[in-house]
């Protein structure tokens, strides 16, 4: 992951550092040399902690400590460095322009700087060990009478690596949060690991709680996260693990759909969960697992279906508007994590997603995409972790 960024990362670093160098500090008297290089020292020594995130085989280290003390380093010594430097330089280029004497810049920046480290810290404190418990009823004419009032708890994203250590309390709660709804079905729609499936050891008996002895019936799919993609290696590796967390899931007492679905029964009536595989942005991309014609199969066309897919990327496209599967009444998914950092209602993921977040509306059919719980990157600016509390109304005629 930090690969991705190492450029822009070393750009940020060395433009600040290099600026103030050459406008300030090389004019102040008593400015020795190697002053100057204290000046320089943090940012050669993030320079080598980035180099060495950079340089791991996987997508982010298993023990995501280490991402977050970068991090939160990042937040005190970049950002606000970065901030005045470019206020700066903004003023510095006014001054040449206007011909002027005063760098306004130099006041605004430390202002802006405060702010942004602020904010930088508050996402990566408290931001992420919040919880929103978001209650919504929906209404369906062809939902089966057995089935009004039906209560689903809908979660997604655990990134239990992320939790694990430093912030199990707040898993913890959120366990205990989603046990407190007494739902008739609880879903789980995928990454409930960062890199590994042994991250999912560290908490398995609390995930093992959601079932109630057996009582509640658990559901879940399996997200991007989940198919280890992020931890290359051998094909055989890479299988061997998805097979591990694949037993994982399982060992919790929670049904994994892979490509199929379950029929759930009140009297007579009856509805259908589909659970479909991650469907990847590209349709021959090697990480597309998803195969409709058999989740599917055997679902009478005017059944009511809840499908659960990690990606909403295509639910218009291929579950509203597909041919030769039944169109789901109700589908629920994750992955957006609602973007993370929300500013003024703007969210990154507005950018790749029409659906990127909250409850959409089709034709009568609905779209649920929930923030989630977690993230890889331990960031929450804006939008709040949540778990979605669903019930199912019958439309009276």
């Amino acid at each position: 992951m930090i690969a991705k960024i190492f450029i822009p990362i070393l750009l940020m670093i060395v433009f600040s550092d290099l600026y103030y160098d050459m406008h300030y500090l090389r004019y102040r008297k008593g400015m020795s040399g190697w002053k100057r290089l204290l000046w320089w020292m943090p940012g050669i020594l993030m320079i080598a902690y980035t180099i060495g995130l950079a340089s791991i085989k996987a997508f982010a280290p298993q023990d995501v400590r280490w991402l977050n003390v970068y991090l939160f380093l990042v937040g005190i010594l970049l950002v606000p460095k970065f901030v005045m430097a470019v206020c700066s330089f903004l003023g510095w280029q006014h001054c040449k322009f206007h011909h002027t004497q005063k760098n306004r810049g130099n006041l605004i920046g430390p202002v802006l700087a405060v702010v942004a480290a602020g904010a930088f810290l508050y996402g990566l404190t408290i931001g992420p060990r919040r919880l929103e418990v978001k209650h919504i009823d929906l209404y369906f004419e062809q939902l089966p009478a057995s089935f009004e009032g039906y209560k689903i708890v809908h979660f997604s994203d655990s990134h239990v690596g992320t939790f694990n250590h430093n912030m199990d309390n707040c898993l913890r709660r959120d366990i205990d949060s989603i046990k407190a709804q007494h739902a008739d079905l609880i879903v789980f729609t995928g990454d409930l690991q960062n890199v590994a499936p042994e991250e999912i050891t560290y908490h398995s008996d609390w995930y093992k709680e959601l079932t109630n002895g057996g009582h509640t019936k658990v559901m879940s799919i399996m997200g991007n996260h989940d198919y280890s993609d992020y931890m290359r290696g051998p094909r055989k590796e890479m299988d061997a693990r998805v097979q591990k967390h694949e037993a994982l899931q399982r060992s919790l007492g929670w049904d994994l759909l892979l490509n199929e679905h379950r029929i759930i029964k009140r009297g007579k009536d009856s509805l259908f969960i589909a659970g479909e595989e991650w469907e990847a942005k590209e349709a021959d991309d090697t990480t597309n697992y998803v195969n409709r014609v058999k989740t599917y199969a055997g679902i009478p066309q005017q059944a009511f279906v809840i499908t659960l897919q990690h990606n909403p990327l295509y639910w218009e496209e291929h579950l509203v508007h597909g041919q030769g599967i039944p169109v789901p009444q109700l589908t629920l998914s994750g992955h957006t994590h609602a973007g993370q950092i929300s500013l003024f209602g703007m969210r990154p993921t507005m950018l790749s997603y029409k659906e990127d977040y909250g409850l959409h509306q089709l034709e009568g059919k609905y779209l649920y995409v929930t923030a989630g719980l977690g993230g890889l990157v331990p960031i929450r600016l804006g939008t709040t972790p949540e778990i979605a509390v669903i019930t199912l109304h019958r439309l009276k005629k």
